[in-house]
């Protein structure tokens, strides 16, 4: 019987010598492989509960526990779902000390697949060959645009794979055009560290792309007096899960999202979805060649109560560029809506898993961050 292994940065660890921890001595790794091969090691030898750290983009830090009976429910849906078979390939690019990369461990496990796992870089792609056939992977959004966009011939290993999964942060209306060009089923998931990973899927490519997610099964999801979505099942214990996103219950399995509760702006008395006005800015910013990250942001105003304003990251756009990207934007926004200045910040701050933290780069830029 051949030994299983797993492939860590192009190096191979047997699975008998990560769990007796027998390469520690031998073999010089770095912050990341250490870290990675500690969870394995956790793993193999059984280990029952698992602390998970959150990333913070939507609130602080902070570390909860996980039972090795709610990452293997998480990751059995998934298996069935893409039809993952022992022996497939698997990439893992995503950092494995959040739910996102370590829950790939756990398919990987779980299914005997074959793991490959690189560093969770920008193109995780130039770090393997394109003779390599993998059956599944994983990415953030950023990843995928930047394969497209630097590595166009790598669409076909992608296109290789029964499916991809993209998560982590919003799909611009740009990169969902760009994700058209892939022929393997891509999926973007709803999910948290709190449900080990994802609930709930919505195909982002094909004739059957859609604008709702697609509840697992055996999930139940319900919406609370905010009209924020509950959830109840084997990944949360069977303890109802009371989350601060508003959703359009559209069936007892479907449902599309809104936006966070805590992301809603009360303006002159009038209450804004962040998520709606950012779409609008990304749809104004399309046909831009190299368009910057944003957000948009409340501040104090003595009027209005709190005003709108808009943050770029880079250098400042010339006065008539920043114009006409203002003016699309009417084309798209009530005028409560419109932000009413426009900031620059040379660069976000980001939390560890990559995702921009407002908090932080507001108040970097000298501006109110609650």
């Amino acid at each position: 019987m051949t030994e299983k292994y797993l492939s860590l940065n192009g190096k191979k660890y047997y699975y008998d010598e990560i769990a007796a921890y027998s390469f520690r001595n031998s073999t010089p790794l770095n912050g990341y492989e250490s870290k990675t091969l500690e969870f394995c090691r956790s793993w193999l030898n059984g280990v029952q509960e698992f602390p998970i750290h959150t990333s913070g983009s939507t609130g602080l830090p902070k570390t909860i526990q996980l039972t090795r009976n709610q990452l293997e429910a998480s990751a059995r849906r998934t298996v069935q779902l893409l039809h993952l078979q022992p022996g497939d390939s698997m990439l893992v690019c995503l950092n494995t000390e959040y739910i996102a990369g370590m829950m790939m461990l756990v398919r990987g496990f779980l299914a005997d697949l074959q793991i490959t796992i690189v560093e969770p870089v920008s193109n995780p792609l130039a770090l393997v060959s394109p003779e390599e056939n993998f059956a599944f992977g994983s990415f953030v959004p950023m990843q995928l645009h930047t394969i497209l966009q630097e590595t166009p011939e790598r669409i076909l290993q992608l296109n290789r794979m029964k499916g991809i999964l993209v998560g982590g942060a919003p799909v611009t209306p740009t990169q969902q055009r760009e994700l058209q060009a892939i022929k393997a089923p891509i999926y973007h998931t709803y999910g948290m560290t709190e449900t080990a990973s994802h609930v709930a899927l919505r195909k982002l490519n094909g004739a059957d792309a859609a604008d709702y997610y697609n509840v697992l099964r055996d999930i139940e999801v319900g919406l609370d007096k905010r009209g924020c979505l509950t959830i109840k099942g084997d990944v949360t214990n069977n303890e109802l899960l009371v989350t601060n996103d508003i959703v359009e219950l559209l069936t007892p399995t479907r449902f599309r999202w809104i936006g966070r509760a805590d992301n809603t702006i009360n303006t002159g008395g009038v209450k804004v979805q962040t998520e709606k006005v950012e779409l609008a800015i990304a749809e104004a910013f399309a046909d831009l060649t190299d368009s910057p990250r944003f957000f948009i942001a409340p501040q104090p105003d003595e009027v209005l109560g709190d005003k709108i304003v808009l943050v770029l990251e880079g250098h400042p756009l010339a006065p008539e560029a920043e114009q006409d990207v203002l003016q699309r934007l009417r084309q798209h926004l009530k005028k409560f809506e419109m932000p009413k200045e426009v900031y620059y910040s040379p660069s976000f701050s980001e939390t560890a898993t990559g995702k921009v933290s407002r908090q932080r780069t507001l108040q970097k830029i000298g501006l109110h961050a609650d």
